[in-house]
């Protein structure tokens, strides 16, 4: 099969040639109909995150039909379409899980950084980490349900009562953020990158009431914040326009360091907090939930060898909505 592998951090993918693998007891093979680019799997590349599996086949927002099931697997079928996320295993044995905290288990699996992932034409996946997909979405607009709906619903519920939510950097889990938002009668305000002004259009046009560059001044007072840009200088900026008793979620993997300010900013009883990885209670949460809205994914797609052009796109801050990868039939 054909995959798009990390040979050497901080270097471009390298296209590959690799076997198919059988499912083993418990898992599934899946033949990959789409796979989004996260700003995880930029992480990854970079050596944001570190000790990458060798040679490691990035993707985690993995929408595909199972082709093969290995022993003890009876709630999937062959023929059955998926989502794979980036939580791949735990160990369902440590203080976390058997507290209900599987997203912060003591020793994890994730899709495409420990396990292969998605950027190729097949996948290999434990069958309790994959979820049946609504059939209202393409393989396409499903994709970045995996990651940017999953971490995005997880970090939304942890400001879900803020009257007035500010989102800052516009991208693929903001644009479903903002609309699970207004979908539940929150008043939404979009901050993006200075110019950025295809980003705050589709804001306005998902419902945002306002939406303008993340130095700016909102009009109001926010309720509550979600930081998904990776840029630790926001922190300051989205305190400051929280009013007291506000909660800040930073819904990323990684961060740049945050600056040094002023205690005020905090003062008030002001919450800052992280979101770490997701649950597979998210997943069934957010999959019931997203085809009632109906949250509707904004895509461009992109053919498996323009990986790296996409990746170059997103970093550059170039795309709007998400990006999905697409591999030959």
């Amino acid at each position: 099969m054909m995959a798009m592998a990390l040979d050497r951090v901080g270097a471009p993918l390298q296209s590959v040639e690799r076997r198919v693998e059988a499912p083993r007891r418990g898992q599934i093979a899946v033949r990959v109909a789409a796979c989004g680019i996260c700003r995880t799997d930029l992480h990854v590349i970079d050596g944001d995150l570190p000790r990458p599996k060798p040679h490691v086949i990035p993707g985690h927002e993995i929408i595909g039909r199972v082709t093969a099931v290995g022993p003890g697997v009876d709630a999937l079928k062959v023929g059955d379409r998926v989502g794979i996320p980036w939580l791949g295993k735990t160990c369902g044995r440590c203080r976390f899980c058997r507290a209900g905290q599987e997203n912060l288990c003591e020793r994890p699996e994730f899709t495409g950084y420990t396990i292969d992932g998605g950027y190729a034409q097949f996948a290999i996946a434990n069958a309790d980490y994959a979820f049946k997909i609504p059939s209202i979405y393409s393989d396409a607009e499903a994709a970045p349900l995996m990651c940017a709906g999953l971490i995005g619903y997880r970090a939304w519920k942890l400001v879900a009562e803020a009257r007035r939510l500010g989102i800052y950097g516009f991208g693929a889990a903001a644009h479903i953020v903002a609309q699970l938002a207004v979908f539940h009668g929150q008043e939404v305000y979009a901050f993006t990158r200075a110019g950025d002004t295809p980003a705050q259009k589709l804001a306005r046009e998902l419902g945002a009431k306002w939406a303008s560059a993340s130095d700016e001044k909102p009009p109001h007072p926010l309720d509550g914040a979600i930081i998904f840009a990776p840029v630790g200088s926001l922190v300051p900026l989205a305190l400051k326009a929280l009013d007291k008793g506000g909660t800040l979620v930073l819904g990323g993997i990684h961060m740049s360091d945050i600056p040094s300010m002023p205690y005020e900013l905090l003062w008030g009883e002001r919450v800052v907090r992280s979101v770490a990885n997701l649950t597979r209670q998210d997943a069934v949460e957010f999959l019931k939930i997203a085809p009632r809205i109906p949250i509707r994914p904004h895509v461009t797609t992109f053919g498996l060898s323009e990986a790296n052009a996409a990746i170059a796109r997103l970093r550059a801050g170039k795309l709007t909505g998400a990006a999905v990868l697409i591999p030959p039939a």
